[in-house]
């Protein structure tokens, strides 16, 4: 039974699963060229989502999150800061309502106090504020979440969410 659900106002898209990944396949490849200095681009649109069936790797109908593929590979590389880039510039509490405020600096703890009282988007915020929170946990020292366009001044700590411990 193939499920189709309205996107947003742009038609029509199917719906598949979305499971966490749980390893990066190429790892060892990734490894060796970033270790060589060599500008790697990996994680797109998730990744493409296999199983290893019969020995060997196997495409699956599923969609595997961008954010969720971005922590993992950051985590397995022992990255110890991570960049988010999405549309804005900052995270905001209450986003989108008159009341909204920029979040320039949070802790964990206080994200998932938000994450649970529902204050991020479930398809646009929320994946990220996961990736960010599971990636400081799993060993990460800071990630930021900002938007491509200030990419540059996020990195030199000017703009931008910082999350940390």
């Amino acid at each position: 039974v193939k499920h189709f659900i309205e996107d947003s106002g742009r038609g029509f898209r199917k719906v598949v699963a979305s499971p966490e990944p749980k390893k990066i396949v190429q790892l060892k490849t990734i490894k060796e060229l970033v270790e060589k200095k060599e500008i790697v681009i990996c994680c797109g649109g998730g990744g493409i989502p296999v199983i290893k069936e019969k020995g060997k790797w196997k495409g699956v109908e599923a969609v595997i999150d961008k954010d969720k593929a971005s922590q993992l590979l950051a985590n397995s590389l022992n990255i110890k800061e991570m960049i988010i880039l999405t549309d804005v510039e900052f995270v905001y509490s209450n986003f989108n309502k008159k009341n909204q405020k920029k979040i320039r600096k949070i802790s964990v703890k206080e994200l998932k106090e938000m994450l649970e009282k529902g204050e991020f988007g479930k398809g646009s915020m929320k994946p990220k504020i996961e990736a960010c929170i599971k990636f400081i946990e799993s060993g990460g020292k800071k990630a930021v979440i900002t938007s491509l366009e200030k990419l540059a001044d996020a990195v030199k700590g000017k703009t931008g969410t910082k999350i940390t411990k």
